[in-house]
């Protein structure tokens, strides 16, 4: 069986409503942490998150979203909405995967702080939004500004609408939860954007 199959096989553990097997739990854990396979390795990490124990669902998450496999590390992010831990916990965690080498985590990690709707978070997602070097993570640290809400990160948006389009269309949206004089501004400058897609954002922002 080669790797591809060996995972789908693994994660149908995850999906099926069967009891596992004897052993099932611990060979999935030996999995996640032992095979040189990353396809295997998400495979039985979303397994174990989906259906093992709650010790195990937490020890699982917690060696992944640390190990040196971005894709792991990736999915660990992405299925903290999932498994919900402590919400001050899996936030204290999430912040520093902004700043993660691979890109794709930190997008993950942005796009899951807006999830949580973590206020602590706002700091350092405004950072992320207007330094980050890669525009995809830019605009998800936007959108979970947007998500957030909080006054404390309204500049970063404001900033973020005189990014690249697909950046200044997310930043329109995020201004939706604010009504200040300088979103008033920003949303009046859009609607004569050169991007018809940040023009339609601003009228569609204006109709509601």
């Amino acid at each position: 069986m080669n790797a591809l199959d060996r995972a789908g096989e693994i994660a149908a553990f995850g999906i099926g409503k069967n009891r596992w097997p004897a052993g099932t739990q611990n060979a999935l854990i030996e999995l996640l942490t032992t095979e040189s396979d990353s396809r295997i390795r998400v495979a039985a990490l979303s397994s174990l998150i989906r259906r093992g124990t709650s010790k195990a669902r937490n020890a699982a998450w917690q060696f992944a979203i640390n190990v040196d496999d971005a894709k792991l590390r990736r999915r660990a992010v992405e299925l903290s909405v999932v498994i919900k831990p402590d919400c001050d916990e899996a936030v204290a965690v999430l912040i520093p995967c902004l700043s993660d080498p691979d890109y794709l985590v930190a997008e993950a990690a942005a796009f899951a702080l807006g999830e949580f709707e973590a206020t602590s978070a706002v700091s350092a997602l405004s950072a992320t939004a207007t330094r980050h070097s890669d525009p995809m993570v830019r605009e998800a640290a936007v959108a979970a500004l947007g998500a957030i809400g909080d006054i404390a990160g309204l500049e970063a948006i404001l900033s973020a609408c005189s990014d690249k389009p697909a950046v200044r269309r997310r930043a329109v949206l995020a201004l939706a939860p604010f009504d200040t004089p300088e979103v008033e501004a920003a949303i009046n400058s859009a609607l004569n954007d050169r991007d018809w897609q940040v023009r339609q954002a601003a009228e569609d922002l204006r109709s509601v």
